[in-house]
């Protein structure tokens, strides 16, 4: 009653074909995710990407009659070594005028960090007239050990906001990019 031998280096072979494949495949899906994920964006409003706007090409008259409340919030990645706020929580604008808001930064760590901060605008009706014209958004940030600064943001409200939207919400999370910094720290 002996079973037949299994001849297992062939199916061996098979099966670290097949998973070498698969990690293939998952290692090229995680480089498609970012420029899926900048499609995404475009095409829904979320997490919206589009980058400042030159202050003379947002050439709009100022609505004196209506005002509109824009509160600020800076949160940033737990493991991030940063203190990160807004100087500013919130203040009361004019649809067309140039603004200006600023987020105190601060790397509390013993080294040198790059920080990222990515925006986000709420109510998502709002994204596409909330207009940066100079923005710290997607640009890396590089801090020394314990330095402190001011990063600032200047924004346009679009007079086109639709009346409904009274408040607006600019949110900003700044990360760590801790392997670019310790790799050009060595």
């Amino acid at each position: 009653m002996n079973a037949p031998p299994i001849k297992r280096g062939r199916t061996d072979r098979r099966l670290l074909a097949q998973l070498g494949v698969l990690v293939a495949l998952m290692f090229g899906f995680g480089f498609l995710l970012v420029p899926l994920y900048d499609v995404f964006c475009e095409l829904t409003g979320v997490r919206y990407t589009a980058q400042a706007t030159p202050a003379r090409e947002m050439a709009v008259p100022v609505d004196a009659a209506r005002e509109v409340t824009v509160r600020f919030i800076a949160t940033h990645d737990q493991a991030a070594p940063f203190e990160f706020r807004p100087n500013r929580t919130g203040m009361t604008v004019l649809p067309g005028k140039l603004y200006e808001a600023t987020f105190h930064t601060r790397n509390k760590a013993g080294r040198a960090v790059r920080g990222i901060a990515t925006p986000d605008v709420k109510p998502i009706a709002a994204v596409k007239y909330f207009q940066k014209t100079e923005c710290f958004c997607f640009t890396p940030q590089w801090f020394d050990a314990g330095e402190a600064r001011e990063l600032v943001v200047r924004f346009i409200i679009d007079p086109d906001l639709p009346a409904h939207v009274e408040a607006v919400t600019l949110a900003y999370t700044l990360y760590a990019d801790e392997q670019v910094a310790a790799a050009l720290s060595e």
